[in-house]
C-alpha cells in the first residue's frame, strides 16, 4: 500500500460556531499566554549540546518530528481556506468570528514555525544531517498538500485538540528517555507550547458545548474520533512504519489524548446526565481495541 494519497481539493469554508465575541475573548487569552511564555531559539544552551549522547533512535524521532512540525505553512494554509478572511461574500458575522479565530492562528503558527526551525538547527548542529540535504529532504515533503475530512468548526476544533494533546504527550515521553541535554531542553519547550495550544481548544470546545449542548456535538467527537489520523499520516513517505518505530521507542500512543475529550464531557455530565459521558467512553475503548 502506498504512502502517499492523491491530491485533495481546498476545504469548503466551515460555518461559524460561536459569538464573534465569545471567541475573540477566548483568543485574546491564549494569544495573551503565548506572549507571556515566548521563548528564543537563541535561548537553548547550544554550547551544551552533547552529539555523542544521542542513540540513532534518537535521531530517528528527531528528524519524523522535525517533518511534521515543519509542515506547518500546509497547517496554516488548510485553516486559511477553512476560516477565510477575504471575500466581499462572506457573511459579516462569518467574517468577525474568522477575524477572530485569525488572531490566535497567527500567534500560534508564530510558534508552530519557532519549533520548526528551533529542530531543523538542532538537527544541524547535532550532525543529524548537513543543511543543503535537510532542506531538499523538508521541502520534498513540505509541498504536498494538508487537508482534514471535516465540515463544521467543532469537528476541526476537536480534532485540533487531540493533536495537539497527543503531540504534548509525546514529546513529554521522549524527553522522559532522552539523555542529550539539549534536545530534553528543546522537548520541554515543545510540550509546554502544545500544551497551551490544547488548552485554547479545550476552552472553545467548552464554549461550543455550553451554547450547542452535549446532546448535538457528542456526534461531532464521534466523528472526528472515529476518522482521526495524526497529521502527515497520509503524505509522508514511510509514515506507517516510521511512526510505529517512534511509538514503541518512547511508549506512546496517540490514542491515550482520547482521554481528554471524556475529562472535558465530564464537566457536564452532572447537569446535563451521565448517560453522554458513558457512551463516549465506551466509543473511545472500541476505537482503541482495533
Amino acid at each position: 500500500m502506498s504512502d502517499t494519497a492523491p491530491p485533495v481539493s481546498p476545504p469548503e469554508p466551515l460555518r461559524p460556531s460561536l459569538d464573534p465575541a465569545e471567541l475573540g475573548e477566548l483568543t485574546r487569552k491564549a494569544v495573551s499566554r503565548a506572549d507571556t511564555h515566548h521563548w528564543s531559539i537563541d535561548e537553548l544552551p547550544w554550547t551544551a549540546l552533547r552529539p555523542e549522547e544521542l542513540t540513532e533512535t534518537d535521531r530517528s524521532v528527531v528528524r519524523f518530528i522535525t517533518f511534521i512540525e515543519d509542515h506547518i505553512p500546509g497547517y496554516l494554509t488548510y485553516f486559511l481556506d477553512a476560516f477565510p478572511v477575504s471575500g466581499e461574500d462572506l457573511a459579516i458575522e462569518e467574517f468577525c468570528f474568522n477575524r477572530e479565530y485569525f488572531r490566535f492562528l497567527i500567534s500560534w503558527a508564530n510558534e508552530e514555525e519557532r519549533h520548526a526551525s528551533v529542530l531543523t538547527r538542532y538537527q544541524i548542529e547535532a550532525g543529524i544531517s548537513d543543511p543543503d540535504t535537510l532542506l531538499r529532504e523538508l521541502a520534498e515533503e513540505g509541498r504536498k498538500k494538508f487537508s482534514l475530512p471535516y465540515e463544521s468548526p467543532v469537528q476541526a476544533f476537536t480534532y485540533t485538540l487531540v493533536q495537539e494533546k497527543a503531540t504534548q504527550l509525546f514529546y513529554q515521553r521522549f524527553k522522559a528517555i532522552a539523555t542529550e541535554p539539549v534536545l530534553r531542553e528543546l522537548l520541554h519547550r515543545l510540550a509546554r507550547d502544545e500544551a497551551r495550544h490544547f488548552a485554547f481548544y479545550t476552552e472553545i470546545l467548552t464554549a461550543y458545548i455550553t451554547r450547542h449542548g452535549l446532546a448535538a456535538t457528542i456526534p461531532d467527537l464521534k466523528d472526528v474520533l472515529s476518522t482521526f489520523r495524526m497529521p502527515l499520516a497520509d503524505t509522508l513517505n514511510g509514515y506507517w512504519r516510521w511512526s510505529l518505530r517512534v511509538a514503541d521507542t518512547v511508549s506512546y500512543n496517540h490514542t491515550e489524548a482520547y482521554g481528554a475529550l471524556i475529562r472535558l464531557v465530564n464537566n457536564f455530565s452532572t447537569t446535563k446526565g451521565g448517560a453522554s459521558t458513558a457512551d463516549l467512553a465506551e466509543f473511545i475503548h472500541r476505537i482503541r481495541a482495533v
